[in-house]
């Protein structure tokens, strides 16, 4: 049996040297997603840019509170499927310990990839010992959940939606980092993900998914301000309390009911591989927006 394949070549064209901004203000760092033309879709530059950023805030002691952003219309259209930055077959220096993926067959190449760059990036930002504050504008779809849900706290526009689109489209049960049965009430969860309609903010509100709704101009305004707040508050009080109800999530399973679902997830790649050729079942970024938006009855 061969175990290793030559890693195929692709051309990438980023449209960008930077996919990720960072900032500081008054003791709060300010991490933005920034790949407007493309609805912030995340793909592996901008997932490791997005890791450095958030490494960058943990050693930096004058920083107290980190606010994760996206710019422009949407903020974050979900993992990248489409642009012609997609580096799928691009090999980034491994930050958790996992081999290249690259150079792998078939689907040990997926899951390789995602177990670092969806699955354990998630947790391991998830564990930053400073409080984090998802600043939530228009779409947040799919990966877009993920980067959202790993933050202790979300503060959403009210043109703000969420969706986990994955199951009608590619027959793939949710995000990598599945925490929607956490997020959400198990009856919910299953309707956010058989149906993958959109939820509104206010909705979402209403199940604790988010913990504020208020009008896009004043998003970033009421974002700062409990941003500020935290970061006026004691270091090592705001770590144990966050690592408090981190805690609790997992006594109720929440780790190991991701380590099912990943391998769900996968399980459901490689279906699509074998019956379509394609394992995400040939939908592309164009296709995924066309779907949805005709879902959500926009032209």
């Amino acid at each position: 049996m061969k175990d290793l394949v030559e890693p195929r070549q692709v051309d990438i064209a980023y449209e960008t040297d930077e996919p990720v901004r960072y900032a500081v203000e008054e003791g709060v760092a300010w991490i933005t997603l920034n790949r407007p033309q493309f609805n912030n879709a995340q793909n592996g530059q901008m997932t490791y840019a997005l890791d450095d950023a958030f490494n960058r805030a943990v050693q930096d002691d004058a920083v107290r509170c980190i606010v994760l952003a996206g710019e422009g219309k949407h903020f974050s259209a979900g993992h990248d499927i489409g642009t012609p930055g997609r580096d799928l077959h691009h090999e980034f220096d491994k930050r958790l310990m996992l081999p290249p993926h690259t150079n792998k067959p078939a689907a040990e190449l997926l899951y390789t990839r995602e177990h670092e760059q969806y699955l354990g990036m998630c947790r391991r930002w998830r564990d930053i010992p400073k409080p984090t504050i998802a600043m939530v504008q228009g779409a947040c779809v799919a990966g877009g959940l993920m980067l959202a849900w790993v933050c202790d706290l979300i503060v959403a526009s009210d043109d703000a939606f969420f969706q986990d689109p994955v199951n009608p489209l590619m027959g793939i049960p949710g995000v990598e980092y599945f925490a929607h049965g956490f997020e959400l009430p198990p009856r919910v969860a299953k309707e956010f993900l058989l149906l993958g309609e959109r939820m509104s903010a206010e909705r979402a509100y209403s199940f604790g998914m988010i913990n504020k709704v208020v009008p896009r101009a004043e998003l970033r305004e009421a974002t700062a301000a409990w941003a500020k707040k935290l970061a006026g508050q004691g270091r090592l009080g705001n770590w144990l309390t966050k690592q408090s109800i981190n805690h609790v999530e997992e006594l109720r399973g929440k780790r190991t009911a991701m380590d099912a679902v990943y391998h769900m997830h996968h399980f459901a790649h490689a279906q699509n591989d074998l019956v379509t050729g394609n394992s995400i079942a040939g939908v592309s970024g164009k296709s995924a927006a066309s779907a949805n938006k005709s879902a959500a009855g926009e032209d």
